[in-house]
């Protein structure tokens, strides 16, 4: 990667300087992250395994526990690393890379999440047109353009992060690199930058709540029509979108879609949508959703018994 300044490496401050505090980020961390990929990979096995899990909206959840993995582990193993180092240092490259990977995945979650409400708005709405509509070779084209959209939007954030020159301070005051820390270093004027990082990233993330809860509103508006059973279980459904949708949108919005302007608690909202929201899904939408639990149950007693 060139590179458009004297700095070679930053030092990343972490969450916390205490000693003590720092052990008990590295033993509640490591808890997450390891809860993070149990759960998820939990999901992805089950549903690629199982025989009763191939509508759409599993084909979708494959992707989310996917991305969700992916994009706690952008963050997640260097703060743990870090709680216990005596110096948190990461090179520009490596600061580049996580940028990159962090903006990816996290895209691709928020794309993802669209097309699990497209999902359901086809199977409530228009449920006689559902296997045509939402049909296997449509459904990996919709997925195959949202990690294309999702590349799109990662790089474009690593051009505007090459734009920036470094030639002073390499203190981050946060536990991993982002656009945001990144701009507080800068030796110029980033006003434009910032401008053009709330035009991509805070409205990726303002835009798609906002269609997810129109959609989600729709949704629940056309349920009257439905008998007493159908509504209960596609109400299960939506919540659990729902409950994901607010959970990582919430803090999404806060930090991107905002003038430039930092707070003290930046670093633990990043906390919660980077390392906390990928925990929580999996719990989610196993514990809401009777057909995974069946299905999990169902497949890790064949395992058990084949053993």
């Amino acid at each position: 990667m060139q590179q458009n300044s004297s700095v070679t490496e930053f030092i990343l401050l972490g969450l916390t300087q205490d000693p003590l505090k720092q052990k008990m980020v590295f033993i509640i961390f490591l808890l997450f992250y390891m809860g993070t990929v149990v759960g998820n990979t939990l999901i992805i096995v089950t549903i690629k395994f199982s025989r009763t899990l191939g509508s759409p909206m599993y084909f979708f959840l494959f992707y989310l526990s996917f991305a969700d993995s992916c994009f706690s582990t952008s963050t997640a193993p260097r703060l743990i690393v870090d709680a216990i180092s005596k110096k948190s240092i990461i090179s520009y490259n490596e600061c580049i890379t996580q940028v990159f990977a962090l903006h990816l995945f996290g895209c691709m979650e928020i794309f993802v999440l669209i097309l699990m409400a497209v999902d359901r708005y086809v199977a409530i709405c228009k449920p006689l047109r559902y296997p045509v509509i939402m049909s296997r070779q449509v459904c990996v084209i919709l997925i195959v353009l949202a990690w294309i959209g999702s590349f799109i939007h990662s790089t474009a954030q690593i051009v505007l992060a090459l734009r920036l020159p470094f030639c002073g301070p390499n203190l981050i005051d946060h536990y991993c690199c982002d656009l945001q820390p990144l701009l507080k270093l800068a030796c110029m004027d980033t006003y434009m930058i910032n401008l053009l990082l709330v035009s991509n990233s805070g409205a990726i993330c303002s835009s798609s709540f906002v269609i997810l809860i129109i959609s989600y509103f729709v949704i629940l508006h056309s349920l009257r029509n439905h008998s007493a059973e159908g509504r209960k279980k596609a109400l299960s459904t939506c919540t659990s979108h729902i409950i994901v949708v607010i959970l990582f949108f919430g803090p999404c919005i806060f930090i991107y879609a905002r003038p430039p302007t930092t707070f003290p608690m930046d670093k633990m909202v990043a906390v919660f949508y980077t390392i906390g929201t990928p925990f929580l899904n999996p719990l989610i939408y196993t514990l809401r959703n009777a057909e995974v639990k069946n299905a999990m149950k169902k497949l890790w007693h064949v395992k058990i018994m084949s053993e």
